[in-house]
């Protein structure tokens, strides 16, 4: 756990981040977020974007393209809503939801930021190798 706790940091560093969570696909369940509001219920929206990554999938499987999903956008009047597939066990399926304000965020970068803390997620896990350190990617200081 000590692996979606620290990529949940580092995404909730992302530049305009305003929520951020790591959702199990399959069921719906939430494993951790960040962030949110009384207005913007993350444990509404995290979870209900499962039914968007299910029936992407689906359409995919039905139209029989053999690659993957790297990411999904969602573009609001204010907000990103930035969906990516965590690779590496074939067993979870798992994505990242990461909500960014469009007046603060830099969508390319947010999109390589997320894509970083991605590809670090089964690395940081235990027993494979040393945890990634969060401040090395993105110091809290939130300049660029």
């Amino acid at each position: 756990m000590a692996n979606v706790e620290q990529s949940l940091d580092m995404a909730a560093n992302i530049k305009g981040a305003f929520a951020v969570a790591i959702v199990d696909y399959d069921s719906g369940m939430t494993l951790g977020s960040r962030g949110g509001s009384p207005e913007f219920d993350l444990d509404v929206a995290a979870p209900g974007n499962s039914d968007v990554v299910r029936t992407k999938l689906e359409v995919m499987q039905k139209l029989g393209l053999r690659e993957t999903i790297e990411d999904i956008l969602i573009t609001l009047d204010t907000q990103y809503h930035l969906i990516r597939i965590i690779r590496g066990n074939t067993e979870e399926r798992l994505f990242f939801y990461l909500v960014l304000s469009r007046a603060q965020a830099n969508l390319a970068m947010a999109r390589r930021d997320l894509r970083v803390i991605e590809q670090q997620f089964y690395m940081s896990a235990p027993g494979q190798g040393r945890p990634a350190d969060p401040q090395a990617f993105f110091p809290t200081s939130g300049q660029r």
